[in-house]
């Protein structure tokens, strides 16, 4: 259930949670482990055309691996991919949020600490990953709602003069 926000004009929105962005994209997401190489998280990035894979070891979430820390740590550090463990340079204990968070809550937190991936787990398990690209998604559907219910409100008020 979203929780209920009142606008000034007196319309109320709902505030998207986690939750509903799971279960409209998917709970799925893409984990190696902290042993595999560089270039195999790579190649799965690469495969599925995603800009992260979560780190894992068993079920527990160790880490994440993101394009950025891949420019940053292996290209100019002069590493080779292949010989370097994601584990030596993935982000350890990543900022996780759950399924009740508010999009709105996830967005403050990526734009704050200019994140664009963040696992949701619960109770030690991964449910999923949202991204920077859902939270906008969520944002302008949330908003074209809001401008359709104006509108229609607005052509009401017009046609009742």
């Amino acid at each position: 259930m979203q929780p209920e926000r009142q606008q000034p004009w007196g319309i109320k929105t709902m505030t998207t949670s986690v939750k509903q962005i799971l279960d409209q994209k998917g709970h799925a997401f893409h984990a190696v482990r902290p042993t595999d190489s560089v270039f195999d998280a790579l190649s799965v990035m690469a495969q599925f055309d995603i800009g992260c894979v979560l780190v894992t070891d068993g079920d527990r979430l160790v880490g994440i691996f993101t394009e950025r820390d891949y420019a940053r740590k292996v290209v100019l550090k002069g590493l080779m991919s292949r010989n370097v463990k994601v584990g030596d340079l993935m982000t350890p204990a990543p900022f996780t949020v759950t399924r009740a968070h508010t999009v709105d809550e996830v967005m403050e937190t990526m734009t704050e600490k200019r994140f664009r991936h963040i696992p949701v787990v619960e109770n030690n398990k991964v449910l999923g990953i949202v991204t920077i690209g859902d939270m906008v998604k969520s944002i302008v559907s949330q908003q074209e709602k809001t401008i359709k219910h104006l509108e229609s409100y607005i052509a009401g008020d017009l046609a009742a003069e």
